[in-house]
């Protein structure tokens, strides 16, 4: 009878290990001091975990050229931050490759060591957000919540919790967490010819939005700072070039010698984006 029990017993464990497996765990913090970056995963079981990462880009404010505004409004907004002063959460929109998620890595490794750190969430799992804020806010550091390539189509649930994060649920934003997001829509949802109609004209002509046109407005609405990126022209294009072939120790005496190229480079991918500045550098710096 004693032997059955154990069995029995031992069946049982098993089995409480394998529901406990399947079950939603809180997350766990990390080691902080293992990494100023860090990346948030969601593995097969469906269990959250804050991943360090090893190897950053060594790229610096003064690297990036030819965004000088958008430079200092997102250094300012950083800076206060890192001080324990008022700033707000970021949104940065434009055209593709102009530097917008450069920047954010820029002012990391500009302010890592007054302790900012940075956490990257796939939109995916921006529902697990007040998980990852509740892990962080008792913590001294500053902490970016920061989410490339931001955008949703209707119906998506990171998309309430974000809405609800930047402002609007019932608990104050931990003064330690901000927001950077990056995205090539401004209004991050998918916008279509029939919501205009949606409008509304009152007699003196006052244009009105309808409701779904304010849904779509009003999470874009929730960052305090918004900064915009535009498509290079051929002179700023040049100028990038110039300073990512002297980022690659190249010598200046062939930078005469590479702008022909760079501008064959653009050519055939259709774009003078900075991303694309930034891999002609890397080839010819290779090839000379």
């Amino acid at each position: 009878m004693n032997e059955q029990f154990e069995r029995f017993l031992v069946r049982a464990e098993s089995l409480v290990a394998r529901i406990e497996a399947i079950l939603p765990q809180a997350l766990v913090a990390p080691n902080w001091d293992t990494a100023v970056a860090f990346r948030y995963r969601k593995r097969s079981n469906n269990h959250g975990t804050l991943e360090p990462v090893r190897h950053i880009g060594a790229t610096k404010l003064n690297d990036l050229k030819e965004i000088d505004v958008q430079k200092e409004k997102i250094e300012r907004n950083t800076k206060q931050f890192v001080e324990g002063k008022s700033a707000n959460n970021v949104l940065l929109t434009g055209a593709r490759g102009t530097g917008k998620s450069s920047l954010i890595k820029a002012c990391l490794n500009e302010y890592s060591h007054l302790g900012l750190r940075l956490i990257e969430v796939d939109k995916a799992d921006l529902v697990d957000l007040p998980d990852i804020v509740d892990v962080v806010s008792d913590r001294p550091e500053k902490f970016i919540v920061y989410c490339d390539d931001l955008s949703f189509e209707e119906g998506e649930p990171g998309y309430k919790a974000l809405k609800s994060i930047l402002d609007g649920s019932i608990a104050a934003a931990s003064p330690n967490v901000l927001i950077y997001a990056t995205s090539n829509r401004r209004h991050l949802l998918p916008e279509y010819m029939k919501e205009n109609l949606t409008y509304q004209h009152t007699e003196d002509g006052e244009v009105h939005p309808g409701e779904g046109v304010e849904e779509k407005i009003s999470l874009s609405e929730r960052f305090g700072l918004w900064v915009s990126f535009y498509p290079f022209n051929q002179e700023e294009y040049l100028a990038i070039v110039a300073q990512w072939l002297k980022f690659f120790g190249v010598d200046i005496e062939k930078t005469p010698e590479a702008r022909p190229q760079s501008l064959v480079w653009a050519l055939e991918r259709g774009s003078r984006s900075g991303r694309v500045a930034y891999q002609f550098a890397r080839d010819f710096a290779g090839r000379v």
